[in-house]
Formats: C-alpha cells, structure tokens, sequence
C-alpha cells in the first residue's frame, strides 16, 4: 500500500483549523494534513523550515505567504495557494453591502488582482471605476498603510482585505474593514490540488537515477616518483568514502574501472544530497578528507540503460568546462539547471575573496613555483595553517587553485597536502 501524502497546511490560526477540520477526506487521496499556522504572514518561510523535508506538498492560505516562502528560496516541494478571487470576493462584497459604513464601489482591495477584481464587480453588474485595488507582496505595515492613506483621503470608504494581521490593523486604525476569506469550495480545490502535485513529486523522487563519478588524478599516467601502492590505497580510501555516501542515502556503488564509480539512487536522495541538484554530490568530502577532485555527472531515466546514458552525457558537460549547476541531465535528456536559491530578504551577497588571496600569495612565490601547502600559505599571509588550509579550500571552491594528491611520507601523522595555484586566472602581471 503506497504511504499516505504529507501536506503542510501554511497559513493564519482560523485558516488552519478550518482545514484541519476538513480533514484528508476532502482530498482526492490519502494524505496527513500538518499544522504550520502563524500570526503575520511574514512567517510564512520559517514555518515551512519547520515543516522540513518529510513534507510533501504545501497549501498555503493565500498567495502572498506563498510568494514569501518562494522568494526565500525555502521551498524544496511543491506548493500551492487557495484562490481569493471569484466566490470569496463575491462573498466579501455581499458582507460590504450589509454594513452601513461601506460603500462596495467604493473601497479598497488587497492580494487579489485586479482582472479578479474586475471580473467580480461584472458579474455583479457594479462599476468597479472608484475601486482601488493592490496585489504586489508587501509587509504587513505596507499593505495597512495603503488602506489607510485611502481611507483618510476619502477616496474609498473601507478596506476589503485577505489579510488577518491587515484587518487587525485597520481595526485598530478605525478604518472599516471586511476579511475576504476563503470559501469551502475554494479550500477543497486548494487541497485537492496539493494532493496531486504531492503524488506527483512522490512519483518524480522514486525516480531512477545513475551518478557516474571520475577522479582525473587516477585517470592520469602513473609517476615515476609516485609509489606503486599509492594510487591502491587511494583507490580504497575513495571506494570506502563513497560506499559511506551512499549508504547514508540508501544507494548502491560499484567501481567500473581504475578511475570511475557508478552509484545507483533515487532522485530524490541525490536531490537531498546536493541541496535540489546545486552542489556536486560527495565532491566535498571526497575533497576535504582525501584532498582529490572529481568530476561528476548524474543522470535520470526510465530504466538503468538511460540514466546512466544520460549520467555520460552530464559527465561530459563537466568535462568540457560547463557550468557547475548543470551537472544532472533529467530523464528527457535536459540539462537540468534548478534555479538559484532567493538569499533573506534584507541579505547582501558576499563579494569572493578568493582572488584577493590568490594575488597575495603568488606576489610571496619565488622562482614560479605554484605549489603551497597550509605551512607555507600561512607564513606568506600571516596566519595559521588552519586559517591558511581553510583559505586555500575556498580558492578550490572558486577554481582557484587544484588540489594534489596528498604527500604521502615515511613519517607518521596527517600527510601533507598540497595544492597547485592557478595564478594564471589573475591575468596580466
């Protein structure tokens, strides 16, 4: 018997609760609705943090907490909003017409769009000419101020709002307020709707998917210098990492040749590992414990043969200097390229300073040698080695510098690694 779907239902206490007491029977198959209610719409991303990844799809309550939740970049699952248009406008404006404070043709409205709002006052037969309507996001302050400002002015003589924290507001301001909610029809197709995109993403993550992972130092012709049980033991080292890696996500690995391994998962366990196909998957442990860097192509397909065709086909992209995100190939043959997560409202990105280090270090170099280790780098800059090794991962991170094989000595403790800088990315000096 298939599990039954997760829905997080994201919205004001009253919403919640009436959804809650609908319960999965309005849904069109079996699923467990949970709670994330909030007070101010601004809410909205932590409470989908907190629902976490055992969630399959979310309803929120209206589309601006969807709209926050989107633009944080906190939303890994499928989502979907109940509609404020149509019956629950109409439902609104009767309630208006009721009250003696308010004029319907002449108020102002909120989060539904203004062909909603239109249509609504067409099928009523009203003239929507005086009516002021708004449906950008804004904070919760914002949207008050705006029914305010029309009010005070004389312009509309009450607000028509979606928002429970809004009409706490106007309320408190005097302003005459009506709370357009819901209608149950309207939640039922909201909830219906999550189901199905739920099943869907349920169905997209048990999806068949072959990770094809190359090492460039073991593809390269043996050294000389280099001892003959280095590159076994390396080989083991990796093999072992790896098989930690995948056993963690409930994958299999099998090494093809001297310099690859084919690891077979669902999609959605290497989308868990590489945080929704942004990051490589296992290239930072893989670089950190044993100090290699690997190429990686992950491929998804309808049976083995093309997921691991199209793993080739990513692992080619990556060879060929391709952009990092860009390294999955989906089951249609498409480069599959998730878009950017939206940094916190309020953040400021972070300027690199990757090549301000790497300058530093290559004006300290003596006799064109690239080669550093930690010791070396943090005598050039003047820090520790730890404070150096950490700088010197970043300038792998950004490609600025390429990571040897570690050094391995007859000595005991921790071998020494070295890196290679790519100076030559500073240009002319």
């Amino acid at each position: 018997m298939t599990p039954d779907l997760t829905i997080g239902v994201v919205g004001p206490h009253d919403l919640v609760e009436r959804v809650m007491l609908m319960g999965h029977a309005a849904a069109p198959l079996p699923c467990r609705l949970v709670a994330a209610a909030y007070r101010d719409e601004q809410e909205a991303p932590d409470k989908v943090t907190r629902l976490g990844p055992g969630v399959d799809a979310c309803l929120f309550a209206s589309p601006v907490p969807y709209d926050l939740a989107r633009r944080s970049g906190v939303l890994t699952m499928p989502a979907t909003y109940v509609q404020l248009g149509g019956a629950a406008l109409v439902a609104a404006l009767a309630k208006a017409a009721l009250d003696t404070r308010v004029d319907p043709k002449r108020v102002s409205i909120d989060v539904v769009s203004r062909a909603d709002v239109e249509e609504a006052y067409t099928d009523l037969g009203i003239p929507a000419a005086d009516v002021h309507s708004r449906d950008e996001p804004g904070a919760t302050g914002t949207i008050a101020a705006y029914h305010e400002r029309l009010a005070r002015q004389g312009a509309t003589t009450g607000a028509l709002t979606c928002l429970p924290a809004v009409a706490e507001r106007l309320h408190t301001a005097g302003v005459p307020v009506i709370r357009i909610r819901p209608t149950s029809a309207a939640v039922r197709t909201a909830l219906h709707t999550a189901a199905l995109l739920g099943a869907h993403h349920r169905l997209e993550e048990s999806q068949l998917t072959v990770v094809l992972v190359e090492v460039p130092t073991l593809r390269e012709p043996v050294r000389r210098a280099a001892p003959r049980y280095w590159r076994d033991e390396l080989r083991l080292s990796l093999h072992r990492l790896l098989v930690q890696e995948a056993n963690r996500i409930n994958a299999t690995v099998w090494p093809i040749d001297d310099h690859s391994y084919l690891v077979t998962a669902t999609r959605g366990s290497i989308a868990a590992a590489t945080d929704g196909f942004r990051v490589l998957p296992f290239a930072a442990r893989i670089r950190e414990e044993l100090g290699l860097a690997v190429e990686v192509g992950v491929g998804m397909g309808r049976t083995t043969h093309d997921a691991e065709s199209h793993a080739r086909a990513a692992l080619a992209r990556t060879q060929a200097g391709k952009q990092a995100q860009g390294f999955a190939v989906d089951r249609e043959g498409r480069a599959l390229i998730p878009a950017p997560r939206m940094p916190p409202t309020g953040a400021t990105a972070l300027k690199p300073k990757g090549v301000e280090v790497l300058a530093r270090l290559a004006a300290k170099l003596e006799g064109g040698d690239t080669v550093v280790d930690a010791e070396g780098a943090g005598k050039m800059l003047g820090v520790t080695p730890r404070t150096a090794r950490r700088l010197l991962r970043t300038l792998v991170d950004e490609g600025l510098a390429w990571p040897l094989p570690p050094n391995r000595t007859p000595q005991p403790g921790r071998p020494r690694q070295l890196y290679r800088l790519i100076v030559e990315k500073l240009g002319p000096r």
